[in-house]
């Protein structure tokens, strides 16, 4: 029986019933003050009266309790797979399970599983809290038992604020205390430098024991020869390194394992830097005025990358005209300077319609033949003179050049197309529309050019055409440097717009990168890279060759994967990166690496098992802190129900609140004053006076 007590249902609004009851107690007065005879039994009427019109009834409640909800929430993070701890975490979650069983009546436990879906997520760290919100979300504050977190302590969400939390949370923690551990920190590194230009990674080895001494550190830089240095533990220091080329340099960091380390995951990390290029010299020289000539100086003045000189020979040696040397406005030609000198300075030299005029003995020549050997790079932009007498093939600069004149020169209109293998390379790949079927579609809808150099080629690779396909764009590869030969001067028709122009800014641009090396234009290059939980590896070959590709993961194990076309001359896949670390992708002739994760990440920063954060937590929510396995043997604390105003924790065990919440599912009154009985004890209480009144 559920009595909740005595209830008022008034007959009549409470303000009548309160001005009866005041009118019975005037009476009352009355009568008391003029001694007036049975003024207490009219009294007693009048109250049975006014009790009648309030209609108390006691009332019983049928309720059916309902059950308290508790979580527990298990810890399942990468660092809880350092030592036993998730062998622990099982044995304490069945353990707990099978002690809850016995409160099935009352209790209904949830359990809540933290992981990481993808290496990304450990720069988030452990986010127990957020998944504890989570699960309450739908508890109600008079059904929540409480909460059992089974975890390392390393926990990266607890709120500064728990507000009303209705119930205690507990803590048990996996590991053993005062774990010993020994991690490298990467302080401070730069996102990119300068190729060729000092820098410095700050670096920190730190050791939960040691103080000092020192520590082997291992540097490899993509992937070559380890470099082996010692370095100071528990100080920041300075690693100094420099950038041998642009694009991405992966340095893989590691220090010797320390005996009894909890692990080793924490003694790696892997740095990322972006080389480029400081300014890039470019030499342009112009053999005479023409109408294009502004049109290579205009370009390379727009690139901000780019310091330009130019220099356009306007009066050659053989051109006498008696003006005397101290009145002209123009300056020598610094053949020796820049031809023997400073040629190793530049990163590209550009002969534009220059023919032999003997300002160039054929020593300078050589200068360059060897200066694009060693690594240099030469644009050759042909005029009407290649095909003469005077032709710079006819110097030592022919044993380079990939285009040898025939002699005729075409002075017909016609519209400059890219090759089937130009479609393949990144200078012109995309410049065009695909071939079709349909003849008005697939070809460029460029202006037309005028004349043409005929050329043979007989080395490199012909990326553009012209005149009945004859080769315009030829691109080669010439010892360690690079050769390209344009063979017409009328491109700039395309920057005046004639016809509609054309692309030759974007062409020129990346004819010109591709010339100094600019990793992003290499026509057989292999690249990967990890986005978010996705490793995505592209492979590009100018020849159209599709290879399978070797992946080594972090832990060791390799894969062959076989890759998809996406465009002309480019193949990828993506697959999951589920491990933290590097990897490394072959296609046997080149190898990249590519970083997963941040080995420096919070939820790595330091894996030592700890109380630390959760302890004030549990004393503002009243519940208990159990190392789980401080002896190295797990013992599961034992599972009790405890009254909401009695501790919820003692030593080796943890308490759920009881709140005995209930659900009303059926009222039952039963009235006080029956209408017979109101009507005997009124009519009694009158009855009585009366006769008192008699007497």
């Amino acid at each position: 029986m559920n009595w909740t007590g005595i209830v008022f249902a008034p007959l009549v609004p409470w303000p009548l019933v309160l001005a009866l009851g005041a009118a019975a107690l005037m009476c009352a007065v009355i009568g008391i003050r003029a001694r007036a005879r049975g003024w207490s039994w009219r009294l007693v009427a009048s109250v049975v009266l006014v009790l009648a019109l309030l209609n108390p009834a006691l009332v019983e409640e049928q309720r059916d309790a309902l059950k308290d909800i508790g979580v527990i929430v298990l810890d399942e993070t990468p660092s809880q797979q350092n030592g036993d701890r998730l062998a622990a975490l099982k044995t304490t979650h069945d353990a707990i399970l099978t002690q809850a069983a016995a409160f099935k009546e009352s209790l209904d436990l949830r359990v809540v599983r933290v992981r990481h879906k993808g290496v990304s997520d450990a720069e988030k760290g452990t986010t127990i809290f957020a998944d504890l919100a989570h699960a309450m979300r739908d508890i109600p504050k008079r059904r929540f038992a409480g909460a059992i977190l089974v975890t390392d302590g390393q926990i990266h969400d607890v709120p500064q604020d728990l507000g009303a939390v209705a119930g205690p949370i507990h803590t048990l923690l996996t590991g053993r205390p005062h774990e010993y551990d020994r991690r490298l920190v990467v302080q401070k590194s730069p996102l990119f430098g300068i190729v060729g230009k000092p820098l410095e990674m700050t670096l920190r080895i730190e050791d939960s024991t040691q103080s000092g001494g020192r520590a082997r550190l291992t540097i490899q830089r993509d992937g070559g020869e380890p470099e082996i240095v010692s370095a100071p533990v528990g100080v920041d220091f300075q690693a100094p390194f420099t950038l041998e080329h642009a694009g991405a340099t992966m340095f893989e960091l590691s220090i010797d394992a320390a005996p009894n380390e909890l692990s080793v995951r924490n003694n790696n990390a892997i740095i990322s830097v972006n080389g480029v290029r400081d300014r890039l010299m470019v030499l342009l020289i112009s053999g005479e005025p023409h109408a294009g000539e502004r049109t290579w100086r205009n370009l390379l003045k727009s690139d901000p990358s780019v310091d330009l000189i130019h220099f356009t020979i306007l009066r050659p040696p053989e051109k006498q005209d008696g003006t005397p040397i101290n009145e002209l406005s123009l300056i020598s030609f610094p053949i020796r300077e820049l031809f023997e000198i400073r040629i190793g300075d530049f990163d590209l030299v550009i002969l534009d319609r220059y023919r032999r005029r003997g300002v160039l003995p054929p020593s300078y020549f050589k200068n360059v033949v060897d200066y694009i050997n060693e690594g240099g790079a030469l644009l050759e932009a042909v005029g009407p003179a290649y095909a003469g007498p005077f032709s710079v093939y006819r110097s030592p600069l022919g044993a380079v050049l990939p285009g040898e004149p025939t002699g005729d020169i075409h002075l017909k209109p016609f519209t400059p197309s890219v090759t089937a293998i130009g479609r393949r390379h990144p200078v012109t790949s995309g410049l065009a529309p695909k071939p079709s079927s349909n003849q008005n579609l697939g070809k460029p809808n460029w202006g037309r050019w005028f004349r043409q150099v005929d050329t043979a080629a007989t080395r490199g690779r012909v990326i553009m055409a012209g005149l009945d396909d004859k080769p315009l764009l030829i691109l080669d590869r010439v010892g360690k440097g690079r050769v390209a030969q344009l063979n017409s001067d009328h491109i700039w028709l395309w920057a005046r717009g004639y016809e509609g122009g054309g692309p030759q800014a974007e062409l020129l641009r990346r004819l010109a990168h591709w010339l100094m090396k600019e990793p992003e234009l290499e026509e057989n290059d292999l690249r990967a890279k990890v986005q978010g939980d996705t490793l995505e590896i592209v492979r590009r070959n100018i020849d159209g060759d599709n290879k399978s590709v070797t992946v080594q993961a972090p832990d060791g194990q390799t894969r062959t994967l076989t890759l998809t076309a996406r465009r002309d001359g480019e193949w990828g896949v993506e697959i999951p990166a589920a491990e933290t670390g590097l990897y490394e992708i072959s296609d046997g002739d080149r190898t990249v690496m590519a970083a997963s994760g941040s080995l420096n990440s919070l939820e790595f920063a330091d894996i030592r098992a700890t109380d630390r954060p959760m302890k004030p937590v549990t004393k503002a929510t009243g519940g208990g802190l159990i190392w789980l396995s401080p002896d190295g043997e797990t013992s599961p604390p034992k599972l009790r129900r405890v009254a909401n105003d009695r501790a919820a924790h003692g030593r080796n065990w943890v308490g759920l609140v009881a709140n005995g919440d209930y659900i009303v599912t059926g009222v039952h009154s039963i009235s006080l004053l029956p209408a017979i009985l109101v009507l005997l004890l009124a009519l009694g209480g009158v009855a009585v006076a009366w006769r008192r009144e008699g007497d």
